[in-house]
């Protein structure tokens, strides 16, 4: 059930604090949590959320060791992105977006879901392992990483992005992305190409690389006409998702398509 936005948050609990809640650049790391109970197996994931002040694009990228990374990216050009990863919970993401549309603020966005998470699979698929995140269309950003998040897991904040990750060689991993991310010149998304490589760079994935997706939305900045979408560009079941991704993002951006909008009134 999403949390109303006149709902007044109260201090996570016990459960929470045991958590990681990234503040500014904040950084730390989760304890291992593995079991063998027959449930599919964590997404184990690098993500980067991102936030463009000078075009008003935010989006997101992701590379992991699954087949394909259907539901770990939520995007909405009226409120921002989702970032949904370890023990998924993909409701996470539509949930995220209708509260960024109630205009609540990322970190109070974080409170309520796990909060309200009623853990229905609390032995198998516990929410103690959910890692999860949210920027606005300010750039304002949250993170979270559970206490049963597998290891090495943990987020980092900088400028306008938050990285976060599990199953991780370290956290140069979420260091090295932010990094990129600030440093690289450009569109979005070679921003977000150059942090998912950083990441990978920095020994990413300790099981290795089979997905990369990334997605960047504004209102009205699509290819045709009223499309919201600026890109979305999905890899699976690659031996090195990197490479057909940079191909696929270094072709856009030469051709760049331009939105058709309607002339001014």
């Amino acid at each position: 059930m999403l949390v109303a936005a006149a709902c007044t948050f109260a201090a996570v609990g016990a459960a929470l604090s045991r958590g990681v809640m990234a503040q500014g650049v904040g950084l730390q790391q989760r304890d291992a949590h593995v079991s063998d109970n027959g449930m599919p197996p964590p997404v184990a994931t690098f993500s980067i959320l991102g936030y463009d002040p000078e075009t008003g694009e935010v989006g997101g990228a992701v590379q992991s060791r699954v087949f394909t990374l259907t539901g770990v990216l939520t995007a909405d050009a009226d409120a921002g992105v989702v970032a949904t990863q370890a023990i998924v919970d993909v409701s996470y993401g539509p949930k995220g977006i209708a509260l960024l549309k109630q205009g609540l603020t990322p970190d109070a966005i974080i409170k309520a879901i796990w909060e309200s998470d009623p853990d229905p699979v609390p032995g198998r698929w516990t929410k103690q392992g959910r890692q999860f995140a949210v920027i606005n269309l300010k750039g304002e950003t949250a993170t979270f990483t559970g206490p049963k998040a597998d290891s090495w897991a943990g987020g980092k904040q900088g400028k306008y992005c938050t990285a976060q990750g599990n199953i991780l060689a370290g956290p140069a991993v979420v260091e090295n992305m932010v990094k990129a991310f600030e440093e690289t010149k450009g569109h979005l998304s070679l921003r977000f190409m150059a942090a998912l490589e950083a990441g990978q760079a920095a020994g990413g994935d300790t099981r290795g690389m089979q997905a990369a997706s990334m997605v960047i939305v504004k209102k009205g900045a699509g290819v045709w006409l009223n499309n919201d979408t600026v890109l979305r560009f999905q890899v699976d079941d690659q031996e090195n998702p990197y490479k057909e991704l940079r191909r696929v993002v270094e072709n856009w951006n030469k051709r760049r398509p331009n939105p058709v909008r309607p002339p001014q009134q």
